[in-house]
C-alpha cells in the first residue's frame, strides 16, 4: 500500500467536500433546539438510501452522501422534519517531511528557551496551520514493529451519561467486544496507522474511523454507545464497518456489542442501527442544550467545546459523580475521585459555558461527599493552592447563579474551608520574621507528594498556595457580606484583611526573590531556593521543584501579582524550560528525546496570558493546546503529552481547557476593576475569514451578554452587544478588533457617534455604557 497514494485520494476528496461547502456558504442549516430542521434545508439529492424505520407512527428515511469522503447522514421525517449528521475526519499520521518546524528535537528539548514558541511567534499572531504542523500527532508513532502480540492501547472511549462505565475503543475500532476485523480482513494495523478519525455528528460522541483501501477505496468505522441501554457497569455499542469504493458501499456489516452467535444473538439489522443512532443524536442534543451557543470560522472549535461537555458526563457516572479519566484503574479507580482538580475544573468549566444546573449539582456532589466538616478533601493528597481556588469558585458561582441556598446548605464547610488556610497563615507567621517563607502558606502544592517516602519534602512555601488564597479569601469574603449570614461580617472582615496582608507579603517576597543577574529575570517557584527549578530537578533527588508547572500556572491564575511581577513570571517561565509550544511545559530534567506539554491545570497560565495582553502567545496556548494535547480528530485530551508523536493518559480536566479558553477569548471579565473586554483574543486569521463570529448568553457577574462580530464589505467590522435588560452594568467595556490581513484600525464609532481606540495595543474601543444595554460598535480599516 502507497502511503502517499491514501494521502492524495483523501485529499482530493476532502477538496471537494470544501468546493461543495463554500458553494452552499449562503445556506447553512440553523438546527432548532432539539436539532432538527426543515426538509427543505437538508437536501438529499445524489444521497444514497440506506433504510426507512418507523418510530411512535412517524416515518424516517435515512440518506448518506458517498461522493465524498465525510458526507453527510440525512434523517427525514414524514412528520415534516430531518436532522442532518455531518461527519468529521482528520489525519492521525504526521505530515510528510521534516518535523518540529525544521529543528532538532534534541535542541527542543534541552533549552531553556521554548524554541517552537519563539519560532510560531516570529511573525505576530501564530498561524494555525504551521502549530498544527510543529509536531506530529499523538499516538502517531508506531512501536509494534514485529511483535505478533502488540496491542495498541485504546486511544478514545464511548459511553453514556447513566452508565457508570466508558467503553474504550482502539485505532482499528475494535472494543473490549467487538472487532471489525472478524468482518473485514483487510483492516490491519497497517492501515490502521494511516487513519483519518473524527466523530459523526460533529460532536456528538460516535466515533468515526477511516482507513485506505485499495485503489482509492476506504473503509469506514462508526462506534457509539446505545443511549436506550440501562446496564449499569456495561457500555452497549452499536456497530457500522463498511467498505467505500467510487461512491458506493461495496460491503456493510452491522453489530451491536458482541459478535453474533448462533440464532440467539443475530447482528443487527440497518433499520436498528439507524433507530438507535437517531436516538443518540436526540439524547445527546438534550445533555448539552444549556451550552452557551457559539459561531465561529470554523465549526470545528464550536464542536470541541461542546465535546468536552459530552466527554465529562461520559466519563462522570450518572453524570455527576467524579471520576479523573476513563477505563483503566488510572485514573479511573476510586482513589482519584476526591481530587480538586476534578471539581474546580469542572464547576468552572460549567459556570462560564452557561452550565448552571450541572454546575450545581458538581458543587452540591463534591461538598457532599468529598468534604468533611473541617474543609478537608476525601482524597490522598490536599493541594494547598486549590482550598483557595475553591473558595473563588463559589463566590463566582453565586455571582453568575444567584443561588444562595446551596451556600446556605455548605456554610459550615466552605467557612472550615476557609479557617484550614487561616490556620496555615498563623502557622506561618510563628516563624521567625528572617526565615524565607515567614507570613506565606506552607503546603504540599501537588497530590502526589503525599505518596512520596518523605512528604515533609513538599510541605513549603509555594508562591502558588499563598497567591490562590489571597483570590479565595478576597472573594468569599465579598459573598458572604452579600449574604448577610448572621456573623458573616466579621468573617468577612478577617478574610478581607487576612487576604491583604497575605498579599503584601507574597509581592514583597517575589520581589524579594527575582533574581535580576539572570536575563530575562527568573523567579522560582518559592522563596529562598538558589538553585533555578532545572538546576534543582537536576541535582536534588528528590527535588522541592518538582511539580513547578503546577506551582507557575496556580500562582498566575488567580491575578494578584503585580502586572510586572506577572510578567516576569512568564517571561521566566518562556526562557528557561517551563512551557512547550506555548503550552505549560510539564517540568522534569531536560530530555533530548522529548518535551512535555501539561494539559490539565495549565489553562491559569493562559488566562495570566489574556489578562495581560499577550494575545498572541494566547492563542498559540489555544492552537498547541488543541493539537498537540488532544488525539486528533478524536479529541482525547492527556494530562501530559510530549511532542514526539506518542500517547497520553486521559483525564478530564485537561478536556475542559479548550471551553475556557474560546469563552475567554469571546467575553472576558477583569478580575477586579469594573471592566467587560469582548474579542479581545480573537485571531486575526479567523477575523479575516470575513465569517461572523458570537457567542450568545455568556454568563458574566452582571448578568448574561451577547457579541457579535461581522464583516460588512471589505474594510469594515461591526461588533453588535447585548447587556442584561436590568440590574448593574459595568463601568467599562472593552470592545477589541484584531484585523487580519495586516489592516490597520482608522476609526471607530459606537452607536453612530465618534470613539477613539484604547488598551495596550491601542485596538480597543473604550464604551462606558451610561445606562444604555445595546451597542454597535464599528470600526473602519486601512
Amino acid at each position: 500500500m502507497d502511503r502517499r497514494d491514501f494521502i492524495k485520494s483523501m485529499a482530493a476528496s476532502t477538496a471537494v467536500l470544501h468546493t461543495l461547502s463554500a458553494q452552499g456558504a449562503g445556506q447553512a442549516l440553523h438546527p432548532s433546539k432539539t436539532g432538527s430542521v426543515p426538509p427543505s434545508a437538508a437536501s438529499v439529492e445524489g444521497h444514497i438510501k440506506l433504510a426507512t424505520f418507523t418510530r411512535k407512527g412517524e416515518t424516517w428515511t435515512v440518506y448518506e452522501d458517498l461522493s465524498v469522503r465525510d458526507g453527510v447522514l440525512t434523517f427525514v421525517s414524514s412528520a415534516g422534519t430531518a436532522r442532518v449528521l455531518p461527519k468529521t475526519a482528520e489525519a492521525t499520521f504526521a505530515d510528510d517531511g521534516p518535523q518540529h518546524l525544521g529543528l532538532d528535537i534534541k535542541d527542543i528539548g534541552m533549552a531553556g528557551a521554548d524554541l517552537l514558541a519563539d519560532k510560531l511567534l516570529a511573525h505576530g499572531d501564530p498561524r494555525e496551520e504551521e502549530v498544527r504542523k510543529a509536531a506530529p500527532p499523538m499516538n502517531s508513532a508506531h512501536h509494534e514493529g514485529n511483535n505478533p502480540n502488540y496491542r495498541p492501547n485504546w486511544n478514545t472511549f464511548v459511553g453514556t451519561r447513566e452508565c457508570s462505565d466508558t467503553m474504550p475503543v482502539y485505532p482499528s475500532g475494535s472494543t473490549r467486544t467487538y472487532h471489525p476485523i472478524q468482518y473485514f480482513k483487510e483492516l490491519t494495523q497497517e492501515r490502521s496507522n494511516l487513519r483519518y478519525e473524527g466523530l459523526v455528528g460533529g460532536w456528538m460522541p460516535a466515533v468515526r474511523k477511516v482507513l485506505p483501501g485499495d485503489n482509492g477505496s476506504y473503509y469506514e468505522i462508526v462506534v457509539f454507545g446505545d443511549v436506550l441501554a440501562k446496564d449499569r457497569f456495561i457500555v452497549q455499542t452499536w456497530h457500522r464497518t463498511s467498505h467505500i469504493q467510487n461512491g458506493k458501499a461495496t460491503k456493510v456489516e452491522f453489530g451491536y456489542s458482541y459478535p453474533a452467535y448462533t440464532r440467539r444473538r443475530q447482528d443487527p439489522k440497518p433499520e436498528e442501527f439507524y433507530l438507535g443512532l437517531l436516538e443518540f443524536a436526540e439524547y445527546w442534543e438534550r445533555q448539552t442544550h444549556d451550552l452557551v451557543p457559539l459561531s465561529l470560522p470554523d465549526k470545528s472549535w464550536t464542536d470541541m467545546v461542546r465535546y468536552a461537555f459530552v466527554k465529562e458526563q461520559m466519563v462522570r457516572p450518572g453524570g455527576v459523580y467524579p471520576k479523573y479519566g476513563a477505563v483503566d484503574r488510572d485514573y479511573y479507580g476510586p482513589e482519584y475521585d476526591g481530587f480538586q482538580d476534578i471539581f474546580t475544573m469542572a464547576l468552572y468549566a460549567n459556570l462560564e459555558c452557561g452550565r448552571f444546573d450541572l454546575a450545581h449539582d458538581i458543587f452540591d456532589n463534591y461538598f457532599s461527599d468529598f468534604t468533611d466538616s473541617k474543609g478537608m478533601i476525601n482524597m490522598r493528597g490536599a493541594e494547598t493552592a486549590q482550598f483557595g481556588l475553591t473558595l473563588f469558585l463559589i463566590a463566582r458561582y453565586y455571582q453568575l447563579t444567584g443561588d444562595k441556598t446551596l451556600l446556605i446548605k455548605h456554610r459550615e464547610k466552605i467557612e472550615a474551608t476557609a479557617t484550614l488556610l487561616a490556620e496555615l497563615q498563623d502557622e506561618s507567621l510563628k516563624l521567625s520574621p528572617s526565615d524565607p517563607g515567614y507570613g506565606l502558606l506552607h503546603g504540599w502544592c501537588e497530590s502526589d507528594s503525599c505518596l512520596m517516602p518523605d512528604p515533609s519534602i513538599w510541605d513549603k512555601a509555594y508562591f502558588s498556595n499563598s497567591a490562590f488564597t489571597v483570590r479565595g479569601w478576597r472573594d468569599i469574603a465579598g459573598t458572604w457580606r452579600k449574604l448577610k449570614f448572621s456573623g458573616a461580617e466579621a468573617l468577612a472582615t478577617d478574610w478581607t484583611r487576612r487576604s491583604e496582608q497575605l498579599q503584601a507579603a507574597l509581592t514583597k517576597s517575589i520581589e524579594a526573590n527575582i533574581r535580576h543577574d539572570m536575563k530575562p529575570a527568573y523567579i522560582g517557584p518559592m522563596p529562598g531556593v538558589k538553585l533555578t527549578f532545572r538546576e534543582s530537578i537536576e541535582q536534588e533527588h528528590p527535588s522541592e521543584q518538582g511539580w513547578t508547572h503546577r506551582c507557575y500556572a496556580e500562582l498566575l491564575q488567580p491575578d494578584v501579582l503585580p502586572a510586572a511581577q506577572a510578567n516576569i513570571v512568564i517571561d521566566c517561565m518562556r526562557a528557561y524550560g517551563a512551557t512547550t509550544a506555548g503550552v505549560v511545559a510539564n517540568v522534569e530534567r531536560a530530555n533530548p528525546h522529548d518535551r512535555a506539554i501539561l494539559g490539565f491545570v495549565s489553562y491559569g497560565y493562559a488566562a495570566a496570558l489574556l489578562r495581560l495582553n499577550r494575545i498572541e502567545e494566547y492563542i498559540l496556548f489555544l492552537y498547541s493546546h488543541r493539537y498537540h494535547d488532544h488525539s486528533r480528530g478524536s479529541w482525547t485530551a492527556g494530562e501530559v503529552s510530549g511532542i514526539t508523536g506518542g500517547g497520553a493518559l486521559f483525564c478530564i480536566p485537561a478536556q475542559q481547557t479548550i471551553p475556557l479558553l474560546v469563552r475567554w477569548m469571546l467575553v472576558f471579565e477583569d478580575s477586579d476593576e469594573d471592566r467587560l473586554h469582548f474579542g479581545r483574543a480573537l485571531p486575526r486569521e479567523w477575523v479575516a475569514t470575513g465569517k461572523p463570529i458570537a457567542i450568545s448568553g455568556a454568563p458574566t457577574r452582571w448578568g448574561r451578554v451577547d457579541y457579535h462580530l461581522e464583516t460588512r464589505g471589505p474594510n469594515t467590522l461591526a461588533a453588535s452587544i447585548t447587556l442584561p435588560a436590568k440590574g448593574d452594568l459595568p463601568k467599562e467595556l472593552h470592545v477589541t478588533f484584531r484585523a487580519g490581513d495586516g489592516r490597520k484600525l482608522a476609526s471607530a464609532t459606537v452607536n453612530g457617534k465618534a470613539a477613539s481606540f484604547g488598551g495596550l495595543h491601542r485596538d480597543a474601543v473604550v464604551v462606558v455604557p451610561r445606562g444604555e444595554r445595546a451597542f454597535e460598535v464599528v470600526t473602519q480599516l486601512a
